[in-house]
This record gives structure tokens, sequence and C-alpha cells, in this order.
């Protein structure tokens, strides 16, 4: 019988058959990640629990320009999903859900075209989702790749976003996380007013998190 300690000073006895040390390396590995709170966006959830995205305060935002000149801005309804996290490889996963139907551009008449079948179609698919690919906890702070699959008007497709460095501390908490990106409307079937509208649209998301209800304070997320 061998222990090995975990990060409170205790000692956890780990049955070894013969010598066999990874195993005991690999058991002691578990023991202290279990002990330890998970730095980052949630550090006090276990592994695989989720963190709820905040809905009233983050954005999702579009822009498409008309006549390969004008840009027309929009800003969809609101966006909500979670984050699922997993310490013990010290990443992260997002499923987030955006709402189509209740997109606010400048005049009603751009909101009821870009929710027309021509453009997102919301009546037959109210919502636009993304999942992406799971990715380091530590991209939060420093940026880079945000790979995953958006599905529009009902058709998935792999996609590529730029989740950018962080401005804050505890990025999702005190500052949201911003991604920008974009997609091709022929990709996901709006190929109509190929003439006067440009087939790519830009997206940009300002992304908050819902802090977890404990009491102590969740630590800064590692650079």
């Amino acid at each position: 019988m061998r222990r090995c300690a975990t990060s409170g000073g205790r000692e956890a006895p780990i049955a070894v058959p013969g010598s066999r040390t990874r195993l005991l390396l690999s058991a002691c590995a578990l023991l202290l990640s279990s002990s330890l709170p998970a730095a980052g966006l949630a550090p006090e959830t276990p592994s695989g629990d989720l963190v709820r995205l905040d809905a009233a305060r983050s954005e999702v935002g579009f822009r498409v320009k008309v006549m390969w000149l004008l840009g027309v801005r929009g800003h969809f309804g609101r966006i909500d999903g979670s984050v699922r996290t997993d310490p013990f490889r010290n990443q992260l996963r997002v499923d987030a859900r955006i709402d189509v139907a209740n997109v606010r551009m400048g005049s009603r008449s751009y909101e009821d075209w870009v929710k027309s079948e021509e453009f997102f179609d919301a009546q037959a698919h109210p919502q636009i989702t993304f999942t992406s690919e799971p990715f380091p906890r530590a991209r939060l702070r420093a940026g880079g790749d945000l790979p995953g699959e958006l599905t529009v008007r009902g058709i998935r497709q792999p996609v590529r976003f730029d989740l950018l460095p962080s401005s804050c501390e505890r990025p999702a908490f005190d500052c949201p996380i911003r991604v920008n990106g974009e997609i091709r409307r022929s990709m996901f079937g709006m190929g109509s007013h190929r003439g006067t509208l440009a087939d790519k649209v830009e997206l940009d998301f300002a992304v908050y998190a819902v802090p977890p209800e404990r009491g102590t304070t969740a630590p800064p997320t590692p650079g």
C-alpha cells in the first residue's frame, strides 16, 4: 500500500499492485486535481459541470454590406447557453443558442427582411446554434482560434472564429469574452440578392457568464 498527499496535506492510500508506478502517479494526479479549485472561467465547479451564459449582459451582433459599400448592422435578440468545464484536461467547451426571431436593426423594414426566408428565415429556424470544440482554458486570457460548428437555417457547417485576448483578470465575469468571425451566406442556403448584397456576414460576440453562487471569490484566469 502506497500513499500520495492531497493539496490539504492529507494522505490518501493508493493500492498499487506490484511496482506499477505509472498507476500511482495517475491516481495521485486525479486526487490533486479534484482537491484543487479549477482556475479560470468556472473555478468552483466540478468536472463536467456547466456554467450558464449570462443572457442579460451578453450580446451578438452582425454586419453585412449592401451594394458592396454600405455596412448594415444588427443585433440578435439574446444569447444563452452554457460552458462545460473540464478541470482535469483544463479545457472548456461552449454551447450557445442565439435568438433570431427578435433581431434588432436600424429600421423595421431591415428587421423584417433579415428575418424573412431570404435571409435567416426566423419563422422556420428561430435560433442559431454554436458548439465549440474543446479548447484550453488559458486561451480565454491569451486569445486564439475558436473552432466549432455553427447551425444557421438548419444547416450545420464547421467554422473557425477568433477569440480575442482578455482585457481583465476574470474574463466572462468582470469583462466579456469577445469573439469575432465571419460566415458566407451561400454556405447556409442564403443565395438571394447576390448582385447587391455581400456573401460575407461578419459576427461579433460579447459574452458573459453567471458567476458561481458561492461565498468565495473566483481566482484570476491563468494567462
